[in-house]
């Protein structure tokens, strides 16, 4: 299969989780997890699981297995063969190629301190200058590769099914980023848009912190001449005082032998507002109760829950 086609959408929706074997997952993981199974599945779709393990310094070895367990055990069931991006590096190579032979993209041999050097504001996401835009040398250095944007390219814009209208300036608030990293390894923004497309994915429920990611991942597809799937932004689960959860006790990782609370307490955060009656019920018990009650509408406009 080349890079540039997918599967024909035959079978209704197609969603996907995607995981990063990190660490284990935690609460803010179940709640992305749970918001895009019913998702798909109250439509009758796909659910498909991805572990993104293309960073090999990050990502701990037995994690990916320790989470199929924990999914497992909280009564998620899964389409398919589960996929890891360690074994599509083919493709990636193959978009990058396309994007390359287009000119879209250049190396950039900026090494960190020279990147952070440019930072108006640590506190912001960086946006490149452009400094290896026309050097002829960067390619001779160890580099990166950086996506070509244009001050002369319209906004993107999408409408999230959850959050409403977006639209933002890709070259004033992202610049030129990175798709391929200065150690060799493809980054997020260009793996997961070819993941999306080779695997039939239809429609993307994950968290508002990947929010700006989004157009940057619509400008590659566009790039690519990848279709857009449907995105929706679930909030995000902070602290009461706002503090993301770092390692609260909602941070620590799933426990299998309590995965029915735990399942109750992402539908209560999710405002789905499970029966009282409930409480007490098993896994089996309150996915038959999620799966037709499902109100994503709930949660429209809501990009932070506070426990």
């Amino acid at each position: 299969m080349s890079a540039s086609a997918r599967p024909p959408d035959s079978r209704g929706p197609c969603g996907r989780f995607a995981p990063t074997p990190s660490g284990p997952l935690h609460a803010g993981s179940l709640l992305a997890a749970v918001g895009s199974y019913l998702s798909v599945k109250q439509a009758n779709g796909r659910w498909l699981l991805r572990i993104e393990d293309l960073d090999r310094n990050r990502a701990i070895p037995g994690v990916a297995e320790q989470m199929l367990q924990t999914l497992e055990s909280f009564g998620f069931e899964w389409d398919g063969k589960v996929e890891f991006q360690n074994d599509r590096i083919l493709f990636y190579e193959q978009a990058l190629a396309s994007l390359q032979a287009d000119g879209l993209c250049y190396p950039c041999r900026c090494s960190r301190s020279q990147l952070a050097a440019h930072s108006l504001d640590p506190a912001e996401e960086m946006v490149y200058s452009g400094t290896c835009r026309s050097d002829p040398d960067a390619h001779q250095w160890p580099h990166a590769l950086r996506f070509r944007t244009d001050a002369r390219m319209p906004e993107i814009g999408f409408v999230d099914r959850l959050q409403g209208p977006i639209s933002e300036d890709c070259h004033h608030r992202a610049g030129d980023f990175v798709i391929r990293r200065r150690d060799g390894f493809f980054a997020y923004h260009l793996a997961v848009v070819v993941d999306d497309e080779l695997q039939g994915v239809t429609e993307v429920v994950r968290g508002c912190d990947l929010l700006s990611c989004t157009p940057r991942q619509i400008l590659l597809q566009r790039a690519l001449g990848y279709r857009t799937p449907a995105y929706a932004h679930l909030p995000l689960l902070l602290e009461a005082d706002g503090r993301k959860l770092a390692k609260s006790r909602h941070a620590v990782p799933l426990d299998a032998g309590r995965a029915a609370p735990a399942l109750w307490e992402a539908l209560v955060w999710l405002r789905q507002e499970p029966p009282a009656e409930l409480a007490g019920a098993t896994v089996r018990e309150l996915w038959a109760w999620a799966l037709p009650n499902w109100r994503p509408e709930r949660l429209g406009g809501c990009r932070e829950l506070r426990l």
